[in-house]
C-alpha cells in the first residue's frame, strides 16, 4: 500500500516563494487563497509552530537577533496530510476524506463551510474558508486543466496535487523549486526519493505533540 509523503530540507530552502507561486498558478487559486506559505524564521525554535502565537515566524525577509548574531531561515507550511488527521472525525458531512494513499482532501460537493475542520486542525491557516464567490486576478482560467474547482462557502487546502499524482507526476510546488528542497514519494518504499532523502537525516515534524503523525517531514 502506498503512503505518500513529502520532505522539505530547511537547509536548502532560501525563501524564494517559487513553490507558493507554482501552487497558486497550477491550482488556479482565487485571490486571498493560498495552499502553501513560506514563512521567514527569525530564530531556530520550531517547537511551537502551528499554534495561535508563532514565535519568530513572520512573512518578511528580516533577520532576527543583533549583529553579528543574526538568524534568518525559512519554513514552508501547508496541509501536513496527517496519518491521524484531526480534521477528519469532526467533519459532520464527510467532506474531509483521506485516501488509501494517505492524501487528505475536501469534497466541495459535501462541504457546508462549518469550519469544524479549521478549528480542529492544529496547524494554523493551512485550511481556508472561501466566504463568498471566488475572485481572481485574471479573467482567464490558468493552471492545470483538471485543477480543483473553487466554490464560495467551502473550505480548501493543499491537496498534494493529487490530480498530478494520479497521472504519475509530482506536486507543483516541487516542479519549480530551484533549491531542490523538496522530496516526494512513497514513505513505505525504501527505494523512493523521499525514503532515501530522510534516511540518516535529522527530521522534525510540526506540532508533533498534537498526535496527528504528519506525512510532511522537515530535514534540519
Amino acid at each position: 500500500m502506498t503512503r505518500y509523503g513529502m520532505a522539505i530540507d530547511l537547509n536548502r530552502c532560501f525563501g524564494c516563494q517559487a513553490c507558493a507561486a507554482a501552487c497558486k498558478v497550477a491550482n488556479n487559486l482565487p485571490k486571498d487563497l493560498v495552499y502553501n506559505v513560506v514563512y521567514t524564521k527569525t530564530d531556530k525554535d520550531y517547537s511551537t509552530f502551528g499554534q495561535a502565537v508563532v514565535k519568530g515566524a513572520i512573512t518578511n525577509d528580516v533577520a532576527g537577533g543583533t549583529y553579528p548574531d543574526c538568524t534568518l531561515g525559512f519554513l514552508p507550511v501547508q496541509c501536513q496530510h496527517c496519518q491521524n488527521p484531526a480534521c477528519l472525525d469532526v467533519c459532520p458531512t464527510g467532506a474531509t476524506q483521506k485516501r488509501e494513499d494517505g492524501i487528505v482532501w475536501v469534497d466541495d460537493e459535501l462541504c457546508i463551510g462549518c469550519e469544524s475542520c479549521i478549528q480542529a486542525c492544529p496547524y494554523d491557516e493551512v485550511r481556508t474558508l472561501i466566504g463568498g464567490d471566488p475572485e481572481y486576478y485574471l479573467d482567464i482560467v490558468v493552471g492545470e486543466a483538471d485543477a480543483p474547482t473553487h466554490r464560495g462557502g467551502t473550505v480548501e487546502k493543499c491537496t498534494f496535487c493529487h490530480n498530478l499524482i494520479d497521472r504519475g507526476e509530482v506536486p507543483a510546488c516541487m516542479q519549480c523549486c530551484p533549491g531542490r528542497a523538496r522530496y516526494w514519494g512513497d514513505l513505505d518504499d525504501p527505494e523512493s526519493e523521499i525514503s532515501k532523502a530522510i534516511e540518516g537525516r535529522e527530521t522534525m515534524f510540526l506540532r508533533e505533540d498534537a498526535g496527528t503523525a504528519p506525512n510532511v517531514y522537515y530535514l534540519v
